[in-house]
């Protein structure tokens, strides 16, 4: 991370184009100024989608939730009653998907009542039973709070060391909840609704992970991140020199001026700051196995097990 400050960075962009060098930049009052820290929030916003660095790169773990509790279902009715226990399922009920006797496909909880021991479902139950099995399991998870994006092909199931299958698309992860064949071994996922949603529902506590990119890419004086700066004390993630020229580029964009050179040098120590981020693997130029999992790249066409 930068050690140089906000007003730092803005005060040497300044300074390189002739202007005079503010003393504070989050509080003035000046229109230039307050344009250029504006720019500089724009700069940091920009670059946070523009490549995925390695000081933003999180891995976030979680461990599935279910509940295994007894329940009366009645033919026709959203009504589940006389629940053994609702313990962990009245903070986010809509969270929790329900599998049982008498319970339809790719029902969810709607609410649950504590109190009265009772739960609405999303699906009309289709048979009647008193003390019925249930599980409940959480197949909606909150996102991290700074989450900004998920890295492909991170997702894994670290219990079962698979990884998971995903992101889905809409037809298929709709294919998935309402077809014939809605389950298998492994899990599928798909980011919706900013929940990340796991399929089928786990009976089981599993380990799952991912590697996301985090938004926050200005941190203040104590070093807690943040989204972006917010006083002339706060420092940045990325190298100090190509925040200088971000920012000089933008505003000769603002202003309508000749960007050609500004440009070229931007570019230039992007180009730079991408390479020397976090290092790139050695190539070779001998074909090589796929290292992920058995698949058409290392099988043969026939004869497979023989």
């Amino acid at each position: 991370m930068s050690t140089t400050t906000m007003l730092g960075l803005v005060s040497q962009a300044m300074g390189e184009l002739g202007f005079t060098v503010p003393t504070v930049v989050a509080s003035s009052t000046n229109t230039q100024v307050m344009q250029m820290y504006r720019l500089i929030n724009a700069c940091g916003y920009e670059l946070l989608r523009e490549y995925e660095w390695q000081a933003l790169t999180t891995e976030y773990r979680f461990s599935t939730v279910f509940y295994t509790y007894t329940g009366t279902t009645t033919n026709a009715s959203t009504a589940l009653t006389s629940l053994s226990s609702t313990t962990g399922l009245t903070a986010t009920p809509t969270y929790f998907s329900v599998v049982g006797a008498g319970i339809a496909q790719d029902t969810y909880l709607v609410s649950v009542n504590g109190g009265a021991s009772s739960a609405v479902l999303s699906l009309a139950a289709t048979a009647s039973g008193a003390g019925t099995s249930l599980t409940f399991t959480q197949t909606k998870y909150a996102m991290p709070s700074d989450f900004d994006r998920l890295i492909d092909r991170t997702d894994w199931d670290k219990s079962q060391h698979w990884e998971m299958l995903g992101p889905e698309t809409a037809q298929q992860w709709q294919w998935l909840k309402s077809g014939f064949i809605s389950t298998g071994p492994r899990i599928r996922f798909r980011p919706l609704g900013n929940l990340f949603q796991i399929w089928p529902a786990i009976g089981a506590q599993h380990v799952l992970g991912f590697e996301y990119v985090s938004n926050s890419w200005a941190a203040n004086s104590g070093g807690t991140a943040q989204a972006s700066f917010s006083a002339d004390t706060d420092t940045c993630i990325y190298p100090d020199r190509l925040m200088v020229l971000f920012l000089k580029k933008k505003y000769f964009e603002i202003v309508g001026f000749d960007t050609t050179a500004l440009e070229r040098d931007y570019e230039s120590e992007l180009n730079k700051a991408k390479t020397m981020d976090a290092g790139s693997p050695t190539l070779s130029m001998n074909p090589r196995v796929n290292s992920v999992l058995i698949g058409w790249e290392n099988i043969p066409d026939a004869g497979f097990g023989s």
